[in-house]
């Protein structure tokens, strides 16, 4: 019974038995400095913790976050740092943690979208979370890796710089690059504290963290790549050491190819390891595209907590005037028939009684909604259902943007 668990927000004086508690559900042991970093990110008025007596024995928290979405950015509920202590699971308590975090947000009007990223995939899909954005997992042989003949690898320069110099120059090219993307988060300075936080037992065995910037031929800074190189072999010997690239972020084609022509460079590492967009470009540089091997994974998972003002918030590639009939079992107040009407900037959508043309429920609208998962695809596997003939593939359209949404990582929204 979850009653015996009350839930309210963490005071300081409880942070850090809070957070241990955290991560001990999530196997793993944080320093002090790391605790450090979390408690300058967190908002302690954002927190939960079910207590058992005065033990915490679950938690989960918000940040306070914006996202890039298909023609605009949207206010953003991070959830993270989700939780339940090993001596007490399946006793509903994250089921509780959950259903107070958005009858919370409904019933303040706040975040219309909540978003995280989970260890499981089996977890939230309970709570109206889908899997919104996916990412390849790439593994490149860099003595492979050959550039086709044009390819402006050349231009402008890569400079090695430390973190002191390197950090106001990559947030500047973070935030050029944001606005053309979809499912990026901002970046306040307390995020890039975290993101940049380079303690030595966080690196796997790898170096510390490496910052490279390119230069345009006007000297100003157009990309960025943070990465490290780890030094290991496999049981029969075989070197796998690697280039692990953190980050990587370019303004320009130019910028992007000369990027990845550094990384092929590097001596003595025969692989490159970095998780990239599903529709990454590299490939298409390389004469030999076998050279980049990928696996798809899914990453950051989307929920609407109001489906009215989520829809209403985005632009639609096409125009589009669709019923959707939301079935919402978790949160109740979104369940019905919403008409959503959509003619660039203009967006309209409010219930209605008119009859549906699409059929679905709020896990399936939450991985639709930055236009990466589509309906065509979900009815495949016959989670959405198409009402009135033709329905399904405009509203597949309309929800799709140029490019696929990639979340890039760093201190997002982890959740157990």
């Amino acid at each position: 019974m979850t009653d015996a668990y009350p839930l309210r927000p963490v005071i300081d004086g409880e942070f850090a038995t809070w957070a241990r508690m955290i991560a001990n559900a999530y196997g793993s042991d944080w320093s002090d400095e790391e605790l450090a970093h979390i408690r300058a990110a967190i908002e302690l008025d954002r927190t939960i913790a079910a207590f058992d007596r005065n033990t915490p024995v679950g938690g989960a928290a918000l940040y306070t976050r914006s996202l890039t979405v298909p023609g605009a950015v949207l206010p953003i509920a991070g959830v993270t740092w989700v939780g339940v202590a090993p001596t007490h699971r399946r006793r509903g308590i994250l089921t509780s943690l959950m259903r107070e975090q958005l009858t919370g947000l409904h019933e303040s009007s706040g975040e219309p979208i909540a978003a995280l990223g989970p260890s499981e995939a089996a977890i939230y899909g309970r709570f109206g979370y889908g899997p919104a954005t996916f990412a390849n997992q790439l593994r490149c042989e860099k003595r492979s890796m050959l550039f086709r003949p044009g390819t402006d690898c050349g231009s402008g320069s890569i400079l090695l710089l430390d973190p002191e110099a390197a950090r106001p120059l990559i947030e500047k090219v973070y935030d050029q690059v944001r606005t053309g993307s979809i499912a990026w988060p901002d970046r306040a300075e307390r995020f890039w504290d975290s993101r940049l936080a380079d303690p030595p037992h966080s690196r796997g065995g790898a170096t510390s963290l490496r910052y490279a910037v390119h230069r345009d031929r006007g000297g100003d800074t157009t990309g960025y790549v943070l990465y490290r190189i780890n030094d290991a072999q496999d049981a029969l010997g075989n070197d796998t050491s690697a280039v692990r690239i953190v980050e990587l972020a370019a303004a320009t084609r130019q910028a992007y190819a000369a990027l990845w022509s550094f990384l092929a460079g590097i001596d003595l590492v025969p692989w490159i390891e970095y998780e990239a967009a599903v529709d990454e470009p590299l490939p298409h540089l390389l004469t030999d595209r076998r050279a980049v091997r990928s696996t798809m994974v899914d990453r950051l998972w989307v929920r609407l907590v109001d489906v009215d003002r989520a829809l209403a918030g985005r632009r639609y590639s096409t125009p589009l005037d669709v019923v959707l009939d939301i079935k919402d079992d978790f949160c109740q107040w979104n369940s019905g028939r919403y008409r959503l009407q959509a003619e660039g900037d203009a967006v309209v959508c409010e219930r209605t009684k008119d009859p549906a043309d699409l059929q679905l429920t709020a896990s399936e609208l939450g991985a639709a909604f930055l236009g990466g998962t589509t309906f065509a695809s979900l009815a495949s596997a016959g989670l959405v259902r198409e009402l009135r003939s033709g329905t399904l593939t405009r509203t597949t359209r309309a929800f799709r943007a140029d490019r696929e949404p990639f979340y890039p990582g760093g201190w997002a929204f982890p959740a157990y």
